[in-house]
């Protein structure tokens, strides 16, 4: 288990360029497996999901050719369907969440997906209900195996057919999307998710031949087609990321500037960060943020206690919930936190209360923060990462905390952020990989 040692106290300067988007790669990279031509994807992050997936699909009989770092060139002409059934495939399976994707494109080109109960984060429940009720209504036949722990669904031949999702899943949206583009007819999803990943996602397939359309919306319209062909695509700037280091500049009163951001695909989370007072200009496509002493939580209209909470896009992305939470510390009044997506994902406020931060977590859903307004630095700490997102939370909290920190575990955030130790070094942090 790997750890970071942390000096914080020091304020950065310099500029960062984001990576690419974790969450769209996961989903570009399960549809190279809908044709058997030459998929090229640019802009991939070197991290350890995104690797993980890489090589399942190597194993699984993709070709792949690697081009330069973050550029690769996939060819799923010959998949070896028998692997499937390995004990080799179950354990890589079941190691990676975003793995769960692979099934629709092996559903629509092969008539069976099969996929381990996956694994990923343990930031509350997340189920797979919407993914294989949205495949039988395509036609395909699902079983599970409480044995095996294996999801498997088949079909001879996929239908179009409305469906009405029963949340606004993103890899659920995802995965079904992905089927139905090889299905006979028109499927129409509706309250489908309608992420810039999505979007994404949705642009790809178009350019290898699908016909999708309601992009952007919660209704997507999908003619199906007999087979795909290659693309070329390039994953867009990480927007978690971006926000990461927008909470990271204020946190440490660091002069910060974040290169290629993609502005127009960010959504509201600019201006969320704005509530809590952090000021950022926006230079051609790049977000300036400067040195602040000091950051201001608004308030509502009416003067009570600003509340920021999650929702499907093109709400606040829960991803940046617990990035928020952390920033609100050092600010200047209070604000609720309201995780309204996942029970567990607030489960390393204690860590923040033990470096002297003022939070009070009300349930597993709601966090109150009353800000320090870098009054008083937060104290380093010895800590645990418990997930992606809370891992880089944590890493902030400790840049800006006097003394010495440490991170264990930190193999949960080298699953979602590129070099981020090397990266922030050489904008004058000091951490340490141990």
């Amino acid at each position: 288990m790997g750890t970071f040692e942390i000096r914080g106290g020091t304020s950065l300067k310099g500029e960062l360029t984001p990576q690419g988007a974790k969450n769209e790669a996961l989903q570009v990279l399960c549809a190279v497996l809908l044709t058997g031509e030459k998929v090229t994807i640019s802009n991939l992050p070197d991290i350890i999901d995104v690797n993980k997936l890489i090589n399942l699909l190597q194993v699984m009989g993709v070709k792949i050719e690697k081009v330069e770092r973050g550029t690769y060139v996939f060819k799923a002409s010959d998949i070896d369907l028998a692997y499937l059934d390995t004990e080799d495939f179950a354990k890589r399976a079941a190691s990676l969440r975003g793995s769960i994707m692979i099934v629709g494109p092996l559903l629509a080109r092969f008539g069976k997906g099969l996929i381990p109960k996956p694994g990923g984060d343990k930031i509350g429940r997340r189920r797979l209900d919407t993914h294989f009720e949205g495949f039988a209504k395509l036609g395909g036949k699902f079983n599970y195996n409480p044995k095996t722990f294996f999801y498997t669904v088949e079909a001879k031949k996929l239908v179009g057919t409305y469906i009405h999702l029963d949340e606004a899943s993103v890899t659920g949206t995802a995965n079904i999307l992905m089927a139905a583009v090889l299905a006979k007819g028109e499927t129409i999803i509706y309250n489908a998710a309608c992420e810039p990943y999505l979007q994404q996602l949705c642009k790809m397939l178009n350019n290898m031949g699908a016909k999708i359309t309601g992009i952007g919306s919660n209704k997507l319209y999908i003619t199906g087609v007999k087979e795909l062909k290659g693309c070329y695509h390039r994953v867009l700037p990480d927007m978690i990321e971006i926000g990461s280091f927008i909470g990271l500049a204020a946190m440490t009163k660091s002069e910060i500037t974040i290169k290629d951001v993609a502005y127009p695909e960010l959504g509201i989370i600019p201006n969320v960060f704005k509530k809590l007072g952090i000021q950022m200009e926006l230079r051609g496509d790049d977000l300036y943020i400067p040195k602040q002493e000091s950051y201001e939580v608004d308030t509502f209209i009416d003067g009570s206690i600003l509340t920021i909470s999650d929702a499907p896009w093109p709400g606040f992305t829960p991803d940046l919930l617990s990035i928020v939470l952390v920033t609100a510390i050092q600010a200047k009044g209070s604000v609720l936190i309201h995780q309204k997506m996942f029970e567990s994902r607030l489960f390393f406020v204690d860590k923040l209360i033990d470096m002297g931060a003022q939070v009070i977590l009300c349930d597993p859903h709601r966090a109150a923060v009353i800000g320090l307004n870098q009054q008083q630095p937060l104290r380093g700490i010895s800590m645990t990462s418990p997930d992606i997102r809370a891992g880089v939370s944590l890493l902030i909290a400790a840049l800006s905390a006097e003394g010495t920190s440490t991170i264990h575990n930190i193999e949960q955030i080298d699953r979602g952020y590129q070099d981020i130790d090397i990266r922030l070094n050489n904008l004058g942090a000091d951490i340490r990989r141990l």
